[in-house]
């Protein structure tokens, strides 16, 4: 079932906020609504918590698939930039030499704000267009076999967790505009990371993630693993006992350890020390609840930028699976599609090495008349199909929302 809405609301007085500055980052007073409403198709776009950045044009392009390469030679070119701020996106599979490329843009202008929240909120929603079809790939029943597949290989091989995502594609009668998808996107998530990106070919990923890859402040590095995951119900008591059953979840803490161990080992030869809780945290978005950690650290080396550290980690096992390899190629041999940057990693990262690199989940890539969305599911061995079916639905609610539609798939 197709459904369309494009209710407004009513505008209230903004709240400005001073811009938070870099070398090269223009110099004026700015509001997260004014970078909202300048974004243009193509440009970057990061709202956070902390920060509003918005990069627009372009005065240097890489594109590489090796994604260490591709940190290495930004990094040599912030050396000799004026703007010294570069920003873009990562692939899901930075291995594959014909696969889509990591593109790394310095933009020609820069600008940053406080945060977007409160300051947005009240202004109206737009409408993204009359929908004219909609085609889940593959179809759900063909999701819950890929599912019962996978975890028949779990329980035979040497594997202990794979994701396993669907696509969505919607086609509409006029040309999608990415700053209309964007703005309610920002509209509807005060917190985590909402994003838009240029990628090759004109085409545009727009995001809001709750799960942040890796950041670096000077010496200090933050990561926000995510994986377990239940839906969140309008009703507070169906509501309430989600969050609890998710809290009590062996399953789910049993995925959630995985990909804990796996950042932890990763980060480790970069950091002196590492401080991680004993136990995930439960955190919330509009649509679906999380179990998430938070994980920080101290660089040994002050020369390792925020990129390298993204290149390292990606792919976690929160998006890909556990060990790696076997984990992307049974996701090659199961998805009936090429992931292209969804999973992959979308931030930005300065001349002196500092930035912040999310994942690109929750995200549709936009070309034309028509977009498609993803929403993915870690499996492990004490999966149930059905169950895996049903969180992939609630995932794509966060793309379905800013669109107002609502899609029985």
């Amino acid at each position: 079932m197709l459904n369309w809405t494009g209710a407004e609301i009513p505008r209230v007085k903004e709240l400005r906020s001073v811009s938070v500055t870099q070398e090269g980052v223009e110099q004026q007073a700015a509001t997260a609504r004014e970078l909202l409403d300048d974004y243009t198709a193509g440009d970057f776009f990061l709202a956070t918590t902390r920060h509003t950045l918005l990069g627009a044009g372009e005065t240097t392009e890489f594109t590489d698939t090796d994604a260490v390469r591709l940190s290495e030679n930004t990094a040599t070119a912030l050396a000799g930039s004026a703007a010294g701020f570069a920003a873009g996106a990562l692939p899901f599979d930075t291995t594959a030499t014909a696969g889509a490329p990591g593109r790394i843009v310095l933009p020609e202008r820069v600008r940053s704000a406080g945060p977007a929240h409160p300051g947005v909120i009240g202004l109206p929603r737009r409408a993204v267009g009359i929908p004219i079809g909609a085609h889940s790939v593959p179809e759900p029943a063909r999701h819950v076999e890929a599912v019962s597949r996978a975890i028949t290989m779990l329980r035979h091989r040497e594997l202990r967790k794979v994701v396993l995502a669907r696509a969505l594609d919607i086609e509409f009668a006029d040309p999608v505009d990415p700053a209309t998808i964007l703005r309610n996107l920002v509209l509807d998530n005060p917190n985590g990371y909402t994003y838009a990106a240029g990628l090759p070919d004109g085409r545009n990923l727009v995001g809001a993630t709750p799960e942040l890859l890796i950041s670096r402040t000077g010496r200090s590095v933050l990561a926000h693993p995510h994986a377990g995951s239940a839906p969140r119900s309008d009703d507070p008591e169906t509501d309430a006992a989600n969050a609890k059953a998710l809290l009590a979840s062996a399953k789910d803490h049993a995925e959630h350890a995985v990909l804990v161990e796996a950042v932890v080992q990763t980060l480790g030869p970069f950091c002196r020390e590492l401080h991680v809780p004993a136990k995930p945290s439960l955190v919330a978005t509009p649509a679906v609840w999380h179990l998430r950690t938070t994980i920080s650290g101290e660089l040994v080396d002050p020369d390792v930028t925020a990129l390298r550290l993204a290149a390292a980690l990606h792919p976690t096992p929160a998006i890909c699976g556990t060990p790696t390899g076997f984990a992307r190629e049974l996701v090659g041999k199961l998805e009936p599609f090429d992931r292209g940057y969804y999973a992959g990693a979308v931030g930005w990262v300065d001349a002196r090495g500092d930035g912040e690199w999310a994942v690109a989940i929750r995200c549709a890539e936009v070309a034309g008349h028509g977009l498609r969305m993803y929403a993915g599911g870690g499996i492990v061995a004490d999966s149930e199909p059905h169950a895996e079916l049903a969180e992939t639905s609630a995932k794509f609610q966060t793309l379905l929302h800013a669109m107002g539609l609502e899609l029985d798939f």
